[in-house]
């Protein structure tokens, strides 16, 4: 069988099919330490062609801060209308535990901004009503290195959410795990996950009200794509929302497609068949 995947060679080609663009951030814009310089200029051409940008990502903060931290990663903000975050959508949980005990797992400061406002007490597992897992607390760590934790969390049967869904991500030339990975984890072992971010439909309803009120009119969801470097995140989020996409091949798959050398376009129809997401095109880094 012979793949049928359009081997584009930016979205320039597939432009004038779409209104607007709802994009992953961590992978497709930037690798956690440096902005792409040609995902950027491809996100400002297509505003400029009039189409609108909205950046949806598994970050677990509200959007405030992450906006900040484009800023400093040198994306500017002509790249995008509006910007979504799973840390947002995750807020809307969180709220149910106002003024309870948590057991937080993930970097102590970094994520205190998804807290504010709901007078939540850190505590350890003993005296904690919910677990929320913004990441791993260290880069280098991996799911199984929780496991005993895991099993105190499951034995006082503690719910768990999960504010970045994302199992891996690149940070510069490496992959480290994320908040999604641990999540499986403690689902496998019996305890309740609960996500909000992509692939779930909250997030991607939120972001097409966005580009629509960029857009000043309703959009007919034939007409946007989503751009993204995740199987199951983006790829399976853009088929279960019903929007096109566009997949990035270098990012978290590159090693297993040779993205950058000679990929085999079957190996990542294969890859996304799963997903059963509508695919417009493929590319190793967005470009214009």
């Amino acid at each position: 069988m012979t793949s049928s995947l359009p081997n584009i060679t930016g979205l320039s080609e597939i432009s004038s099919r779409y209104d607007a663009v709802l994009s992953d951030v961590w992978g497709v814009i930037h690798n956690g330490i440096h902005a792409f310089p040609e995902a950027v200029e491809a996100l400002v051409n297509f505003r400029k062609g009039g189409g609108r940008v909205v950046l949806i990502t598994n970050a677990p903060r509200p959007s405030a801060p992450i906006i900040e931290m484009l800023d400093e990663l040198g994306v500017p903000r002509d790249a995008y209308d509006d910007i979504v975050s799973s840390g947002d959508a995750t807020r809307s949980m969180i709220a149910k535990y106002k003024g309870k005990n948590i057991h937080h797992v993930g970097p102590e400061a970094k994520d205190d901004a998804l807290y504010e406002g709901f007078d939540l007490t850190r505590t350890d597992t003993a005296e904690a009503d919910v677990v929320i897992v913004t990441d791993l607390d260290d880069d280098d760590d991996t799911p199984e290195m929780y496991r005993e934790r895991a099993q105190g969390w499951l034995a006082r049967k503690l719910p768990m959410i999960v504010a970045n869904p994302d199992r891996v991500v690149e940070h510069g030339e490496k992959i480290i795990y994320c908040g999604g990975a641990l999540g499986d984890l403690y689902s496998a072992m019996g305890g309740m996950v609960y996500m909000a971010g992509k692939p779930y439909a909250p997030i991607y309803d939120e972001a097409l009200r966005l580009a629509e009120k960029a857009n000043g009119t309703s959009l007919d969801k034939s007409r946007v794509i989503a751009i993204g470097d995740s199987v199951r995140t983006d790829a399976t989020g853009a088929a279960q929302f019903g929007v096109d996409l566009l997949f990035i091949t270098g990012s978290i798959h590159a090693a297993e497609l040779d993205a950058f050398g000679n990929p085999d376009p079957q190996a990542i129809a294969d890859l996304l068949e799963p997903s059963r997401a509508r695919t417009a095109g493929y590319l190793p880094r967005l470009t214009w």
